[in-house]
């Protein structure tokens, strides 16, 4: 006689973030993703550039880093930023940090769902967990953020992977 059991399924998300998890707790931070897409700060965040805008968030590497991220506090639209200078802050069960703009200008959408639910942020730091979307001011800035290589090299030279 066959018995069927049927298991209850973790909601998507969550199986991926459970996997991903696993991932990274038992193969090592090598493993770690940077897009080539991308450019990225020496702060860890991370730019997705579109025409005039960049998207904004932070890396896989400062998600795990961070641990479960447990808080947001985010600018308003409409509101300035400043390239190198706080935007604002992330908490985590290890840590509270500051966000730092990787670029200039004005503040044209804020990620509500991840400030709702901060833990989508380690899910999907490079997609859904994106923070704040930028006018740049001044496109010129982006010159000065690294490739994916360049970050990379960064963090094997700060012993970081």
């Amino acid at each position: 006689m066959n018995i069927t059991v049927e298991l209850p399924q973790l909601p998507a998300v969550r199986q991926i973030y459970a996997w991903e998890r696993c991932e990274k707790e038992g193969i090592g931070l090598e493993q770690l993703r940077f897009p080539e897409e991308l450019l990225y700060s020496p702060t860890h965040e991370w730019v997705r550039v579109e025409g005039n805008r960049a998207i904004i968030g932070i890396t896989d590497y400062a998600q795990s880093e961070l641990g479960d991220v447990t808080y947001l506090e985010l600018p308003k639209v409409g509101d300035a930023v400043e390239a190198g200078q706080p935007f604002g802050v992330i908490e985590s069960v290890k840590a509270d940090e500051e966000l730092f703009a990787p670029v200039s200008g004005t503040v044209v959408a804020v990620n509500q769902n991840a400030v709702d639910h901060p833990e989508i942020v380690n899910n999907d730091p490079y997609g859904e967990g994106w923070l704040i979307v930028v006018e740049m001011n001044d496109p010129g800035e982006l010159k000065s953020l690294m490739t994916a290589e360049q970050y990379r090299q960064m963090l094997e030279r700060e012993g970081a992977i």
